[in-house]
């Protein structure tokens, strides 16, 4: 019991904005911020000890994905990898033409590379997605790449990212799903950012297929590496990588637990009136969910939630800083506001569940009611 006035314990439901520090990440993460200071450019002894950790992580992150160690590399965040991923296929193709297409419910770090492009004379569009937030596979004209999620962050759809392979190099936003779920074939580049997998933030993965034309969109450096920006963060790639080794391991317990978990949100949520549940019930990302309530306030939920120990996001809001209505949720045709995401982590249990399922048709309840419904 939770005695008067004092908070509740918080019991976190945001992992898809950020997943907690992995048991595993933490006891990397010390060990290598000890050993993993030096430029692993340089030649002397704790450079070879910084450059052996780095070369660690890149071939740990690279099994962990399936991929080639030389296909990874580590930047500073997740939305420098995804500006990196799409422009530099863009300027890999620039004899081929300018055209960008992404699909309409891409991340906003996807869309603004888009604009950005087009602001310096590109061309940018977008691709519709059916009522589920899943793309529509008809792509109009020969555009010079394709951005394509493998799975939505907002609604958990999952998307058919290989359907679009040999239209164009298809780029890949692969934040919301890896290391959860397998990633898909048929894309040239892709970018994740590790504290979506309980790693620690400030590190992204940029992967580019053996192959692909690829070139730097910014300002390079003397780094050895051209995709690299800067000193890599050795520690933080590490650790990252330790994160993504064990979450992958789990996974094939963690992901049928949540599944259902958020199975028994579905269910509990529906018998709430005037509720809408978006996203796709079954092929989906196994932690996450978006339901919609008329006639309330997602932010008013979410304060109250957050009273009651429960943290969570709303989907009402594409960033908490414009609260403007999400641009997912717009072009899937689905209510803009009153919308709650819920994402679980690896911990979370059935009575977590049960209990806050239990408070939210009173929270609904009374907030409609001080609308005067």
């Amino acid at each position: 019991m939770t005695a008067p006035g004092e908070q509740p314990p918080a019991t976190y439901l945001d992992t898809a904005s950020s997943e907690p520090l992995h048991p595993a990440a933490r006891a990397v993460l010390e060990q290598a911020l000890e050993a993993g200071y030096a430029d692993p450019r340089r030649l002397h002894g704790p450079a070879r000890n910084a450059r052996i950790l780095l070369d660690n992580a890149r071939e740990a992150t690279a099994d962990a994905l399936g991929v080639r160690p030389d296909e990874v590399t580590f930047t500073p965040s997740g939305t420098h990898a995804v500006h990196l991923g799409v422009l530099g296929l863009l300027a890999g193709r620039a004899r081929h033409g300018d055209h960008l297409a992404a699909s309409a419910v891409e991340h906003s770090s996807v869309l603004h590379a888009g604009r950005w492009h087009a602001d310096r004379g590109g061309s940018f569009s977008t691709l519709p997605v059916d009522s589920l937030g899943r793309v529509l596979p008809e792509v109009a004209g020969s555009p010079a790449v394709i951005a394509v999620q493998s799975a939505n962050h907002e609604v958990g759809t999952v998307q058919p990212v290989a359907v679009f392979a040999g239209a164009a190099p298809v780029f890949m936003d692969a934040s919301a799903s890896a290391g959860r779920l397998p990633l898909p074939e048929g894309w040239d580049a892709a970018a994740a950012s590790a504290h979506k997998w309980g790693g620690p933030a400030g590190v992204g993965v940029l992967l580019v297929r053996k192959g692909a034309r690829w070139r730097n969109p910014f300002p390079t450096d003397d780094r050895v590496e051209e995709r690299a920006t800067g000193m890599e963060n050795v520690a933080g790639a590490l650790a990252s990588a330790a994160a993504l080794q064990a979450v992958v391991a789990e996974r094939a317990e963690v992901g049928p637990r949540q599944h259902a978990l958020i199975d028994r949100l579905r269910h509990g949520v529906a018998a709430i009136e005037d509720t809408e549940i978006v996203g796709d019930p079954v092929d989906r990302l196994p932690h996450l969910v978006t339901f919609s309530f008329l006639y309330v306030d997602g932010e008013a939920i979410v304060t109250e939630l957050d009273r009651r120990g429960f943290a969570v996001a709303s989907g009402s809001a594409c960033t908490a800083s414009t609260l403007e209505p999400s641009h997912v949720l717009a072009a899937m045709g689905a209510l803009t506001h009153g919308n709650v995401r819920i994402s679980l982590t690896r911990e979370t249990s059935a009575n977590d569940v049960d209990r806050l399922l239990a408070q939210l048709p009173g929270i609904v309840a009374d907030l409609r009611a001080e609308a005067g419904l």
